[in-house]
This record gives C-alpha cells, structure tokens and sequence, in this order.
C-alpha cells in the first residue's frame, strides 16, 4: 500500500460532518490506515477500507442492510462485526469506534474483535470428515472453526499442496506476476493452529455410509459423524494421438500451474486447445510471458456459449490484440514432437500444449456410496444428499437454485467457497438454505468480466453501454426475465444486479 493510498481523505480524528454522509460512504484514514466510514440502516459504521480478499476498495463498492459488498469479486462484510459473510473473502475486517458530537463523526481506535464462541447443540456432531482440498472443503473447515465448532475436523486431500487460490493458478500466478508465496488460502500453521487434520496426497477409495467410515488407498479407515463430499472436479483429458507426451498439460492444481511455467521457460510457441475461460486466461498468461500462442476451438467464438455472440467477438478481438492466433472452427488431430496437427490439415508449431477443453465432477465415490446422481450429486436446499448426513458442495453438487427455478450445477470458485461455508453451517444443525446468486469473474489482460446469475440459455440479450469501448452491462434473458448479467467494468451496477437476483425467486 502507497503512502498515497493510506492516507487519503479526511484524516477522521479530526472529525468530519455528518452532512459528509450523505451520499453514504465517505474514504478518510486514522493514522496511515484507509478507515470508511458507512451510513447504514442502523447507524454510522466505521470499517477496513480495503477488502481482505484482493483489496478491492470499498467504497466503490453496495451499502446493502448493514453489509457492504466489494465491487471486485462480491465478497461481504457485515459492518457490525467486520465478519467475512460472504466468499471470496474469508478475513474479517477491523471495525472501528465510531462517536458522534455536536454533528460530527470522530474515529480514533479499533473496537475489540466479537467472539464468536456460541453454545453446543445437543445433537452436534463430534466428528466432522471433509473429502477434498479445493475451494469448498477449504471454506467449510475454515467456517467451522470460525463459528467455533470444537469437534474433530479432518480434510483428506488428494493434492500435494495445501488449498490454494486456484483462479490465480491460471492468471497472475501463472503469468508471472504473483509470487508463489501469494498462493495459500492460509498458512502451514494455520491448519494446526486451527487444529484442522489436512491429510495431503490421501486418496479416498471408497465410503462405508452404514458403518460411517471412509477408506483410503493406504488402507486407512476415517469415521465421521458428518460427511461432506468436496471432490471438485478433474480436466477432461484429450485421447488424440500424443496426448500422453510429457509437453503436454493440463490445469487444475498448483502443480499443474508449476509445469507449465517451467515449460515456458524457454519456450518460444504454444498451442492452447479449447477457448474456455481458463483457456484463454491461460493464453493471456503466456503472452504475458512474451511466448507465441495459437487457440484451437471448434467454435466460432470464443466464449460464446457463455456470454453470447458480441462479447465473444469481444474477448477474441482482445486477445488478438495481445498477440493470440485464432484457429477456429478447428480441432486439434494429433501432438506430434514439436507441432499440431489440425482437422483443417494445417500443422502449428508448440514447444508445449495446454488442453483446456473442460471438466468432469468426481462422482466416483458418491456413486459408490448409493447417493443420488444427476449429472452431479442431487442435493437439497441443505446442501444434504439423499444420505441423512453426508452434504456435497462445489463442482459436484447439484442443487435446487430458487432464482432459475430449475437444478443446476456450477463449476465456479465462489460458489464452490459459499457452498462449503453454508454446508458447515448445516452440519451443525443450523438449517441454512442455500440461495447465494452465482458468481465468477475471469481476467484478460487488463479487462475483467463479471457475471451473476446463471444462464444455461436465453431468448433475448440486452446490452447497456459499449462492449468495445470496455464499459458495459450485458443482460442475459429469458420470456423478460433477467436471468444473468455480465460486466465490464460496471462494477456498482453488477452488485446491483446481484442484489436484484436475491430479491427475485422463479
């Protein structure tokens, strides 16, 4: 944080007028911190300025209640306590003493942190058993503790690193740009000190749902009192000739990110197959790195089935801006050493190739167990499967969404995140309904898109504003009802949207 930054606005030991308020939220600082001061539906609320997720700054953010909302990645706070309500944002943020005297507002100090401490329900669990290491899990072990559940906590994590912040995998971390020490959601000591058991590299074969026990590889037997399924999900892999050479790569962990840095790393050219968002982010990532990149998609327009034909025309035009070669309406054949060859019989030279053609949910183990599956383990509002006390969150989970009316199934980080943070809510016994509008946000170059909702399809597509001048708010529609919204730039206007989705059920 610049000196700059830490000090602007009104230094608010000296006091401000009320009358400073009035268009809600004011930036001032004590000292050399960034404090904001917020007109709620209850008071004047003194807060962190800064989002603890990526430092969004708050005051271009949504006074919503007595909760304010960041305009970067929708993370919420609640401003009585400075609780993290909402993902991405796990930290709370310092809330601070606010007095009021002869119409003016003064902040001097930080209030004391609330405690969370809440009496035991008599029929809590004692063991709680979490299967996966992503983003869900992650969240639910995180939330247990911070609602100060003080059973036993066990993650069993297939990967080799502790969780991490995986959208980072495929684009600053990836690009060069963020250190790899930027990467944990917590620490090493964090999960001790937490005293949350992370198992790495423990893979689970199979779940005994009568004698409430899960199995290892290593033959381990794990028993719970609650079980929450957080598999996540795994890459499609390709099955064209030399799919299986070691230039060849997929992204989904931290290890993933790591080969293909050191792939790039002297590399001069790369293919990347498939236009998704993490291909592209990918893509954008490389060039960052000053290596030639050619896209292979069958599509006509990157990203199109998602955000539509203008915004498609959108992100392909930045990214051949940044240098990227198109090869659409095209599939890649066959690897062959060095080079590509194509459907279309042209053949593009690669030092390395990233496959970014989609994800499965791991059903395996919820299939094992007799759950019910719908392309996705069926849960109720609860998050709870078709098993009393076993819940599924993330990638996997198929759940009841009141604003669509219909059973979805999202493969994004901070619904992943949400999901673990309400199904540890539920296995203590709280009964809280999961209704979160969906969110996720991917970042090209300088330009990042944001979207609520979700919209499978839709009949009509509304644009506000000038997609091409980067400063837009795109409506997705069905029968007249908004049924998602993408942004660039209109960071106020989506939380808008966001809140208006909440408000609004099917």
């Amino acid at each position: 944080m610049t000196e700059q930054q830490s000090s602007s606005g009104p230094d608010l030991t000296q006091g401000v007028a009320v009358t400073a308020l009035d268009g809600g939220k004011l930036l001032g600082h004590v000292g050399k911190q960034p404090v904001l001061l917020v007109r709620a539906d209850t008071g004047i609320f003194a807060i962190d300025a800064l989002c603890s997720h990526y430092h969004g700054p708050l005051v271009d953010g949504l006074v919503e209640g007595n909760t304010i909302r960041c305009p970067w990645h929708h993370a919420c706070f609640d401003l009585r306590s400075g609780e993290a309500i909402r993902a991405p944002a796990l930290s709370a943020l310092s809330c601070w003493k606010v007095d009021q005297r002869d119409g003016r507002v003064f902040v001097e100090s930080k209030l004391d942190k609330q405690s969370q401490a809440r009496p035991a329900r008599p029929d809590e669990p004692g063991r709680i058993l979490i299967i996966g290491g992503g983003a869900a899990g992650f969240a639910a072990a995180e939330m247990l503790r911070r609602r100060d559940y003080q059973g036993s906590i066990v993650m069993l994590s297939a990967d080799t690193a502790a969780p991490v912040d995986r959208p980072n995998l495929s684009k600053d971390y990836l690009a060069g740009s963020a250190p790899e020490d930027w990467m944990p959601l917590r620490s090493d000591k964090y999960y001790s000190k937490a005293n949350i058991g992370l198992r790495l590299q423990a893979e689970v074969t199979s779940i005994d749902i009568v004698a409430q026990h899960a199995i290892t590889a290593a033959g381990d037997k794990i028993a719970y009192d609650r079980l929450l399924l957080a598999t996540g999900a795994e890459p499609v892999r390709l099955t064209i000739p030399g799919a299986d050479q070691s230039n060849v790569h997929t992204l989904r962990t931290l290890d993933d990110s790591r080969a293909i840095i050191a792939a790039a790393k002297g590399a001069r050219c790369a293919v990347v197959i498939g236009a998704s968002f993490i291909g592209l982010e990918v893509a954008a990532s490389l060039r960052a790195r000053d290596i030639e990149v050619h896209v292979v998609a069958p599509g006509r327009r990157p990203m199109e089935r998602v955000l539509g034909p203008e915004m498609g025309d959108f992100v392909r035009t930045l990214h051949e801006e940044h240098g990227v070669i198109f090869h659409l309406e095209d599939t890649v054949t066959a690897i062959e050493s060095s080079k590509v060859r194509l459907k279309s019989g042209a053949m593009v030279e690669a030092d390395f190739v990233v496959a970014g053609i989609g994800v499965r949910p791991r059903l395996a183990l919820a299939e094992q167990a007799g759950l019910a599956i719908d392309d996705g383990v069926v849960v109720n509002a609860y998050l709870e499967t078709s098993e009393p006390g076993i819940y599924a969150a993330g990638d996997i989970a198929r759940w009841p969404d009141p604003h669509s009316g219909r059973s979805i199934r999202v493969e994004h980080w901070v619904v992943a995140q949400r999901q673990g943070q309400f199904a540890a809510l539920n296995m203590l016994g709280l009964q809280e309904k999961f209704d979160a509008v969906p969110f996720f946000w991917s970042q090209h170059y300088d330009v990042p898109i944001n979207y609520v909702g979700h919209a499978e399809n839709w009949d009509e597509i509304v644009i506000d504003g000038d997609i091409k001048a980067r400063d837009c708010l795109v409506q997705y529609k069905r029968g007249g009802r908004t049924l998602a919204t993408a942004s660039i730039y209109r960071d106020l206007e989506s939380l808008e949207a966001e809140v208006r989705m909440e408000r609004e059920t099917a």
